[in-house]
């Protein structure tokens, strides 16, 4: 009996413990934006892994393996002078699309943690396309109480910020016909 009491308190105990125990939850984005240009336009800009320079706070863009997925990898040289790297692991022209993750970024600069993307392009009607941009990631602390920086609401400002200001930029140029790739 002692023995079925000391086994019932301790389950007590640790039902409770474990609520509190579970780290942060993965977050999700998708940001899609139309552009006023055929989708073989935009892709030619967004469709090169080694180009990120569409991006308005990249300054350069460097990298190796072309678009070829578990080899590629690219630097992301910020105005700031951070940098983040990234490496591709699914690409497919025929759809327009392809998917990264970021191996390295200080998340002072970037507040997330396992960041997951794909960026894709699909045409619509009219000679028009519609870019998506979706992701996947952690907070930047996954501890139970990151400080205000680095938590859920961070991480998400950052990357919705990311995204909207990437493709408006990416819009604006292609229609104007000045995107680099």
């Amino acid at each position: 009996m002692k023995v079925l009491r000391s086994a019932a308190v301790l389950l007590a105990i640790a039902v409770p413990c474990t609520a509190f125990a579970h780290g942060a939850s993965r977050l999700k984005m998708t940001q899609t934006i139309e552009i006023n240009a055929p989708a073989a336009k935009v892709w030619r800009v967004v469709g090169n892994f080694q180009n990120m320079d569409w991006l308005p706070n990249v300054a350069k863009t460097t990298g190796t393996g072309g678009n070829q997925p578990n080899v590629a990898k690219r630097e992301l040289t910020l105005k700031s002078g951070a940098t983040i790297q990234e490496s591709l692991y699914k690409y497919d022209a025929t759809e327009m699309s392809y998917s990264y993750f970021i191996d390295k970024v200080d998340v002072k600069v970037f507040p997330v943690n396992n960041y997951s993307s794909t960026l894709s392009v699909e045409p619509e009607t009219g000679n028009k396309c519609k870019v998506e941009w979706k992701g996947a990631f952690f907070r930047g602390d996954p501890l139970f109480d990151p400080p205000p920086a680095l938590n859920d609401d961070a991480a998400t400002k950052a990357v919705k910020a990311l995204y909207l200001s990437g493709l408006a930029a990416l819009k604006k140029n292609v229609e104007a016909g000045e995107a680099k790739h």
